[in-house]
């Protein structure tokens, strides 16, 4: 069954932008939640100490811009590459 490589590379690009756009508001609303959720994704490790104190938007409007493409981009490819590997032999 092959992968629709637009499709696939939409949805993860939405997928990651919906998470992207969830952290971005929980760390202006409720920064100790945000706290919690980015270390939990360490194992608990306090990564959330080495972010910068102070909040750049336009540094974030970017990162989240780059994150999204990237996405899009690696979906996209990832598509691709998967169906060439499942044809078959003929």
């Amino acid at each position: 069954m092959t992968i629709r490589p637009l499709a696939f590379a939409n949805t993860l690009a939405l997928t990651t932008a919906a998470l992207g756009l969830f952290l971005i508001l929980l760390r202006f609303l409720a920064p100790s939640a945000f706290i919690f959720v980015f270390n939990a994704q360490f194992f608990g490790a306090d990564v959330a100490s080495l972010l910068p104190t102070e909040i750049n938007l336009l540094k974030m409007a970017g990162e989240f811009l780059a994150f999204v493409g990237g996405a899009w981009g690696f979906g996209l490819i990832g598509a691709v590459i998967y169906n060439r590997f499942i044809k078959e032999p003929r």
